[in-house]
């Protein structure tokens, strides 16, 4: 296993950081295509609570990067991260606009593009693939199960085949594969969850985001929730499932995240998240990082 912050600066040679984009897209799984109000524990911003916002790429992209500029010093690089909601879900000519804006954006050294497998029809592929010829790209994508029953559950209106196909489509193309995955999701036991690692692994995926699950208002997991539908995993007990999750990846595996954290304004569970000082210094511990 590899750390993100190891990978990139052997990658770059120097420290790298996010500058989150939103775009005004949607995911089809919310506009009726596919289905309506999304996964149940995705919030009405789509995951994008936390990048900035602004009428163009560029502005978006300056804003993030001003925020932390002090922070990260001189040397540091830059990833233009297309966070919220799914980020090929339009037209290719707008997303070959939107990706060449970022790209030619000062400070940027890689693309970071989160999405589902099932919006990367040949048309998005062509543009990622002429992408990835000139610059870094990592495509994000959100597997979160590998159980359809649990995907029908969560409103994730898509099959695990198609994730597997997608991985190879993208990795055929030059695109770095990242997964999303969610421990501690409605009815799944600590052998499911594994189970999700073994697949994003045998599909070949490059990273993982590994995160619990937490419950935000205004989202179908909220209901749940208060219902007393859900349990939500206490620090220990999802961390226990992580060491799990690490000794099923390959060497070479690059750990982007171990674990997420949603916006304290609209977050409900599980609490010992709001603390991420202190979840970060947990991880170090644990894991020697």
């Amino acid at each position: 296993m590899i750390t993100a912050n190891r990978y990139f600066r052997d990658k770059f040679g120097h420290k790298m950081y996010k500058a989150s984009i939103s775009l005004d897209l949607t995911c089809p799984n919310r506009d009726g295509s596919k289905g309506t109000g999304g996964c149940i524990f995705c919030s009405k911003g789509g995951s994008g609570e936390f990048s900035a916002s602004g009428d163009s790429v560029k502005d978006q992209i300056e804003r993030a990067v001003s925020q932390v500029r002090s922070k990260a010093g001189p040397d540091a690089g830059y990833i233009a991260y297309f966070q919220s909601f799914t980020g090929t879900y339009c037209s290719a000519g707008y997303l070959e606009r939107v990706l060449d804006e970022a790209s030619s954006c000062e400070g940027i050294e890689a693309i970071s593009v989160a999405t589902r497998p099932d919006c990367l029809g040949p048309d998005i592929l062509a543009v990622l693939e002429n992408l990835a010829a000139g610059i870094p790209l990592f495509v994000e994508l959100g597997l979160q199960t590998s159980s359809d029953e649990t995907a029908v559950l969560i409103n994730r209106c898509y099959k695990t085949g198609e994730y597997i196909s997608a991985v190879k489509a993208l990795k055929a193309i030059g695109a770095n594969v990242i997964t999303h995955i969610i421990f501690g999701l409605p009815g799944e036991d600590k052998d499911m969850m594994k189970d999700t690692v073994r697949t994003a692994v045998d599909a070949g995926s490059d990273g993982y985001k590994f995160t619990c699950l937490y419950v935000l208002k205004d989202t179908a997991l909220e209901k749940m929730y208060l219902n007393k539908e859900v349990e939500i995993l206490e620090m220990e007990e999802y961390f226990d499932i992580v060491e799990e999750a690490v000794k099923l990846l390959p060497d070479d595996a690059v750990v982007h995240r171990f674990t997420g954290d949603g916006p304290k304004s609209i977050l409900l569970a599980p609490e010992w998240t709001k603390n991420k000082r202190q979840v970060v210094n947990y991880i170090n511990r644990r894991f020697g990082l």
